[in-house]
């Protein structure tokens, strides 16, 4: 027997990746030569692969919706008669690049073949830094080109969605190249810094272990390195200095489909874009082309040329102040907001509650609190959204777009929008269902300290069902919070007023009485919430804010 790796093809002029869209086969399946794979989908079209070889199944490269780069493993066969075939090289990689320009692509210098000046390189590349984290923002660099670096030395602050790490390096030399500036995202497994080492030959961290046991080196350092190679995934960083795009067949550049569909929406020739380490481009490739790309404003104008004016580089206004670089969690925070109003149809729903009980309990509450911490009015608030939420489970949901799910949840991890001095960030009160106002207040107040300090451990800042969002005494009249992807709905209260207004007075007659009031904002999802929804859910939540003996009984 014999095994055949069948790779997925060049099927369109620069495409990267297609879409697995339907399995003709499975594990353990028996398949004829020519006999169908899968169905693979581009932006452009949607094609069958069929197998050149007869066998059967061993293998498979994942699920329906899964994403296959070219050149990539599609499916291993085993196959009869004990013939092994030669695995057809990946038709879109690039030619690897001759050993010796400056400011070629980082090559792994072969281990048969050490470099003749007694001088090697050393990919070191971003290792896995957190279960699910596809990618890491750079946040500050200890090294610049041209630095030397000592084994373990910092090399760079990597921040993800969850913490951020220290990298260090696990060899001493001379840093060649970087991945990017600061604000740049590396793919876990793509090249962050490029250092020339003695000795020639070493090219990666697995050639580095080697040397380490060979060494005699304890088990733990090379336990360490070795843990260090991830596999690649997901999409590298643009490269500081910047490489030609590599080609498909055909001299298209290589790009996904989704940059290959905007590309050709802007009018752009992805060839005269440069690419990341790898040459492949993406879309900050493309972000920065189409800011190079912008005309500088001209000395004098037209009143025609007035609007192109409009569109020159901040710096070419006159009086402009300081260039702030957008990075960190204020990207992070940019990035998922222009996410959630990209993706989700947003609808809000306001309505005004009368909460002039509700802030007369609060007060008894506080003078009879001993030691326990003062109430403000948010945990009464989130007890009665807790209260509510049973009746009303497609508020207390999530929103899988990619899978098309949505997740109703009993537990209320409830998301707390605070803001602090790097941004807003939003804690999670697990459980929130099960919490007494003293335990809510105790709550709020740690997770607030924890994110102003940026102290909050991963798992507090994730997870969340639902979340809540107030801007205090700022609340003004009404808001129209953005969702917090992939939740469906977000609640904001606002701020409190006084304001004189009829009630009943108790003979069947009105009297005029000052009272204080407050409007509740909820954002929804209109895919999966609909408005009629929305409007009974603060319809019921003002039932029980009104009369808070309802809030607590439940």
């Amino acid at each position: 027997m014999g095994t055949f790796t069948f790779r997925l093809p060049d099927i369109g002029e620069g495409i990267a990746e297609a879409e697995i869209v339907a399995w003709h086969v499975k594990v353990g399946d028996r398949i004829e030569e020519d006999g169908p794979i899968a169905d693979m989908m581009t932006d452009k079209a949607t094609v069958e692969m069929e197998s050149p070889v007869t066998g059967v199944v061993r293998e498979v490269a994942g699920e329906v919706g899964d994403t296959v780069a070219i050149g990539s493993p599609l499916v291993v066969i085993e196959t009869e008669g004990g013939e092994a075939y030669a695995e057809p090289e990946p038709v879109a990689a690039a030619p690897e690049p001759e050993p010796a320009p400056a400011r070629a692509e980082p090559v792994e210098v072969s281990r048969a073949a050490p470099a003749a000046s007694g001088k090697g390189r050393f990919v070191f590349r971003l290792p896995d830094i957190g279960e699910g984290i596809a990618e890491a923002e750079i946040v500050a660099w200890h090294v610049k080109v041209g630095d030397r670096i000592e084994e373990d030395g910092p090399i760079a602050d990597m921040m993800t969605d969850k913490a951020t790490v220290e990298m260090e390096s696990p060899v001493s030399g001379v840093v060649l190249e970087v991945a990017g500036d600061v604000g740049a995202t590396v793919a876990i497994g793509s090249p962050l810094v490029v250092i020339e080492i003695e000795g020639g030959g070493l090219a990666s961290v697995d050639e580095l272990a080697e040397r380490i046991e060979a060494e005699n080196t304890d088990a733990g350092d090379a336990d360490r390195v070795i843990a260090a190679r991830p596999e690649p995934t997901a999409k590298p960083a643009p490269a500081k200095p910047a490489v030609p795009a590599r080609t498909a067949p055909g001299g298209k550049a290589l790009a996904s489909p989704a940059v290959r569909a905007r590309a050709r929406s802007l009018g752009v020739d992805l060839a005269a874009v440069s690419g990341g380490l790898d040459g492949v481009v993406r879309h900050e490739h493309l972000d920065a082309y189409m800011l190079a790309q912008k005309p500088a404003a001209p000395a004098q104008t037209t009143s025609a040329a007035k609007p192109e004016a409009k569109r020159a580089p901040e710096q070419a206004i006159e009086g402009a102040g300081e260039a702030i670089k957008v990075i960190g969690l204020r990207r992070r925070i940019a990035e998922n907001m222009a996410a959630s109003k990209r993706h989700i149809p947003h609808f809000t729903y306001v309505d005004e509650c009368d909460v002039t009980e509700l802030e007369r309990w609060r007060v008894q509450f506080n003078d009879q609190r001993g030691d326990k911490p003062k109430l403000t009015l948010l945990p009464f608030l989130i007890t009665a959204i807790c209260r509510t939420l049973p009746e009303f489970p497609m508020i207390n949901a999530r929103y899988d777009e990619d899978a098309n799910v949505v997740t109703r949840y009993d537990s209320v991890h409830l998301g707390m929008a605070a803001q602090t001095p790097a941004g807003l960030m939003v804690p999670v009160i697990r459980n929130a269902q099960n919490l007494t106002l003293w335990a809510l207040a105790a709550e709020i107040a740690r997770l607030a300290e924890a994110a102003r300090e940026g102290t909050a451990k991963s798992e507090e800042l994730s997870g969340s069902t639902l979340t809540v969002t107030s801007l205090g005494p700022l609340g003004g009249i009404a808001t129209t919070p953005v969702i917090n992807r992939p939740e469906v709905a977000i609640i904001g209260p606002n701020k409190i007023v006084e304001r004189p207004v009829y009630v009943p007075d108790g003979q069947g007659g009105e009297r005029i009485e000052k009272r204080k009031l407050m409007n509740v904002s909820i954002s929804c999802d209109h895919r999966v919430v609909d408005g009629w929804d929305a409007a009974s859910f603060i319809q019921a939540l003002k039932r029980r804010i009104e009369a808070p003996l309802l809030m607590l009984a439940g």
